[in-house]
């Protein structure tokens, strides 16, 4: 169309969130996604697939595969293979490799960001505005890190085969997370997303294959747990970092122990949040509420436990005043079912706050809380 022809029907344009090339990636894969390895795509072994829904309209996005041992034994094999040829290229040879991943990233932003929205359910604001900028950066962080290797880490030297399990609460942004840093220092990877959320990490891999990283450096096998415990299990990785629950933790643990694998957990726990009494209490408050719902509360160092010093007569006014702040953000007595996003309460964290106040009884008074029921340990206005 000409300027004039614009004008003249002054149609909108398409959105730059315009879900459209998001879903004609997710078409050219109509058939099932297989696993990422070596540089390709290669089907199930055993043939079975699931289906990944996109969690706010219950809609099919994809088949995805479910991998199985056999699949796990591949892609170390092309790791393993892989790896020397990865540490030869030296520091700065890497950081070239990082740098363009980086570089991959921006350019290709807005279809990370719709894609993630889709796959995990959280607003694009927050997939557009802060995890796919901060992959970007992670990257270009660590490409500065492998350029220096050789002065500042000479004494290092990479473990070779690592195996990586992220959740579903930052899906590509755990990615940059965990290669990153494990690529930059010359190890290769093999990395299992959540069954949850496998499809940026999947479009991550094709892309990067593009940007020119050679093969096998990083490999993606999905599926659900019975995937992660063959990779943690598997004999020729030599190192497991996990983010996630705490009882899936402990269980890697044991399964690791005496095996000579290094291990990195990143498990979730009770974060607390302390007010000390000269602090700015607008901006406390302010901050208390970032801390415990930003991504709805699904962060493993979400700010789960408030710890308040005594406070003074004439604090209280102005703790009462901050009071509304609290009131458009506590879920509300008597509530028993919540959505998180649009994830389901089961696959969130606590949606209720749970606080515990070393205070004194004369803030436990204060006309903006009031206490539940006995058996309950939320606190609520």
């Amino acid at each position: 169309m000409s300027v004039a022809e614009y004008f003249s029907s002054m149609e909108y344009g398409p959105a730059p969130e315009d879900d459209r090339p998001a879903r004609a990636w997710l078409a050219q894969y109509e058939a099932g996604f297989g696993h990422f390895i070596g540089g390709a795509w290669h089907a199930p072994a055993a043939g079975e697939r699931f289906v990944s829904h996109a969690p706010a309209t219950g809609e099919r996005l994809a088949d995805i595969a479910q991998g199985d041992a056999a699949d796990v034994d591949a892609a170390v094999a092309a790791a393993r293979a892989a790896q020397p040829g990865w540490l030869a290229l030296g520091g700065a040879g890497r950081a070239r490799h990082l740098y363009a991943l980086a570089r991959m990233v921006q350019r290709h932003s807005r279809l990370f960001a719709v894609l993630e929205a889709l796959d995990n359910g959280k607003p694009i604001r927050e997939t557009r505005d802060i995890d796919v900028p901060l992959v970007a950066r992670h990257f270009l962080h660590h490409a500065g890190w492998a350029q220096l290797q050789e002065s500042e880490f000479a004494d290092y030297a990479p473990l070779g085969v690592i195996g990586q399990i992220v959740p579903w609460n930052f899906p590509l942004l755990m990615l940059a997370w965990k290669i990153a840093p494990a690529i930059a220092m010359g190890n290769c990877v093999v990395l299992k997303p959540a069954e949850y959320t496998p499809l940026t990490a999947l479009l991550f891999a094709e892309l990067a294959h593009r940007a020119g990283l050679p093969a096998g450096v990083l490999n993606i096998v999905t599926g659900d747990g019975r995937t992660g415990a063959a990779l943690v299990e598997h004999p020729q990785v030599d190192k497991i970092a996990f983010t996630g629950s705490t009882e899936v933790g402990r269980l890697i643990r044991a399964a690791t122990a005496g095996s000579g694998k290094s291990l990195t957990l990143e498990l979730g726990g009770k974060s607390p949040f302390i007010v000390f009494d000269d602090a700015d209490l607008d901006g406390a408050v302010e901050g208390v509420v970032d801390a415990i719902w930003f991504n709805q509360g699904q962060v493993c160092c979400a700010g789960s436990r408030l710890l308040v010093t005594r406070v003074s007569t004439s604090a209280r006014s102005s703790i009462r005043c901050s009071s509304n702040v609290f009131s458009r953000w506590w879920k509300p007595a008597g509530v028993k079912a919540v959505r998180c996003g649009s994830r389901p309460i089961r696959r969130c964290l606590p949606a209720a706050v749970f606080i515990r106040l070393h205070s004194s009884p004369a803030w436990r008074r204060l006309p903006f809380w009031r206490r539940k029921k006995s058996s309950d340990r939320c606190w609520s206005p």
